[in-house]
């Protein structure tokens, strides 16, 4: 069944934006664009609800997050004050409480000075302080691969004994075969000088912001906002289409699918948010042959998060837990009652562990019964053992969880941004839509910079592409 969109062209009527995807980035740019009173606006959600990767949702009797996540300190202060107003009495500022599994040993995350001296492995530290010496003495050369590039910054010890395995683990892909833009936009301390810096002074010092229900409150409380303000927020419905609109006074013409119900909109503007590979893939007439044959060459990493529920209060005090090492495939273990520091319920606490992977392979196609196994396999192994067997285990897959920077990504992606950018009036932003290793503040800096530039005689390209390259100096921070 198919019915048009009830809005037609009207004198002196305000632009209409079209946002695609209900992630941080879409939510808030369909607040901001509202509260300006720049645009009227339409966001097409294909969930049912918002937030995407940075989504929340309720089982065990609690909120759970898609993995483990935390809003950082070094949040914009714009956007944080609009954030604490929305949240009210369900936004928390904490103290962060992780630790990581190096050669046996736990170090507090972030680390502590007087952690390292009592508690890092003495041939380690060793290793490390030869590496500083012979840094200093010997500049290497970067040259271009994630391995070559951390190996000329931190040397054989730090690489050989914790990024290398880690990114094995992550990735799915040997070191060197990876971009050295992957280390330079993950690896927050990639110098010794950043690694003492950040010892000195960790980033946000040490502190988190966190939501009473979950990470995903944050999108959550933007959507309802923009809702407020006059924004649709169109859930459940994903967009399949996208051409040159015929209807008088719009550029574009969206045509989106629920189930069986099918609906069009015409839009002045396209904001997208979704992966830009699939964009690409559903805009008429047909992207240029070299552009589709980009889309295939640039790929995701994709994750399975198993939560398991125990029969206990509390597993440990730790909010999240980071394994370096080969010898466990979990990459990190987070308990979500530990960051909001709640206590309810009582009696069970649920822990999600993170298992990066690809579509189809053997931990994606694990059943639950198999996941939690490997839970408690992996627990076992580096000393934390589950306290008793879970009593209820459930599975969340993630295809698209993170943009995998392969040597040579950067051609086939910039083929893709080109061809976008030369669409009218389409404005491709967000994690997925640019391919970016980023946070929520980072997305969230977007669609605010994003709004900044829709002026009442069009969208300035010249400021779009200053805030793209300040964009470019978002580095990831765990």
């Amino acid at each position: 069944m198919e019915r048009p969109d009830q809005r037609r062209p009207r004198v002196s009527r305000l632009p209409h934006v079209v946002v695609l995807g209900g992630g941080p980035a879409g939510c808030g740019a369909a607040f901001q664009l509202r509260r300006t009173g720049k645009a009227t606006v339409t966001l097409l959600e294909r969930q049912t609800v918002v937030g995407g990767n940075a989504g929340s949702f309720e089982w065990g009797g609690q909120w759970l997050d898609y993995g483990s996540h935390r809003l950082h300190h070094t949040v914009a202060p714009e956007i944080l004050t609009d954030i604490k107003q929305m949240l009210g009495a369900d936004f928390g500022d904490f103290d962060r409480h992780g630790r990581i599994r190096l050669r046996g040993q736990w170090l507090h995350f972030p680390i502590k000075p007087v952690d390292l001296l009592l508690r890092l492995d003495k041939g380690f530290a060793i290793g490390m302080a030869r590496d500083m010496v012979m840094r200093k003495l010997r500049k290497a050369d970067e040259g271009t691969t994630f391995a070559s590039v951390l190996r000329a910054n931190l040397g054989h010890t730090m690489c050989e004994h914790f990024y290398f395995p880690y990114s094995r683990k992550l990735w799915g892909k040997e070191p060197e075969t990876l971009s050295g833009i992957q280390a330079r936009k993950r690896v927050t301390a990639g110098s010794f000088g950043k690694l003492i810096k950040r010892l000195l002074k960790p980033v946000g010092g040490g502190k988190y912001y966190y939501m009473r229900k979950g990470y995903g409150q944050i999108s959550q409380v933007y959507a309802d906002h923009a809702a407020k303000l006059g924004a649709e927020i169109a859930l459940g419905w994903g967009a399949v289409k996208v051409t040159r609109s015929t209807e008088p006074g719009y550029t574009w013409t969206i045509t989106a699918e629920q189930g069986t119900e099918r609906r069009v909109i015409h839009a002045d503007h396209i904001w997208s948010t979704i992966p830009i590979t699939l964009l690409a893939k559903i805009t008429e007439p047909a992207a240029p042959a070299a552009v589709m044959t980009a889309a295939q060459q640039i790929g995701y990493r994709a994750m399975v998060l198993a939560y398991v529920q125990l029969p206990v209060d509390q597993y440990t005090t730790t909010d999240a837990h980071y394994f370096p090492e080969a010898n466990v495939r979990v990459t990190r273990l987070s308990e979500p009652k530990n960051y909001f520091r709640s206590t309810a319920p009582k009696g069970t606490t649920v822990l999600c562990a993170e298992y990066p992977c690809q579509v189809g392979d053997e931990i994606w196609s694990m059943s639950d019964d198999e996941l939690a196994a490997l839970v408690a396999k992996d627990t076992a192994t580096a000393g934390i053992p589950l306290p008793a067997k879970p009593i209820a285990v459930h599975a969340r897959r993630l295809a698209q969880a993170y943009p995998t920077y392969q040597m040579g990504y950067e051609k086939p992606l910039a083929a893709l941004d080109q061809w976008a950018g030369s669409q009218p009036n389409i404005l491709v932003y967000g994690r997925q839509g640019l391919f970016a290793h980023d946070n929520t503040h980072h997305a969230l800096f977007m669609a605010y910079s994003a709004v900044d530039c829709l002026t009442n005689s069009g969208f300035d390209d010249a400021k779009w592409a200053g805030y793209r390259e300040i964009f470019k100096s978002h580095v990831v921070e765990d």
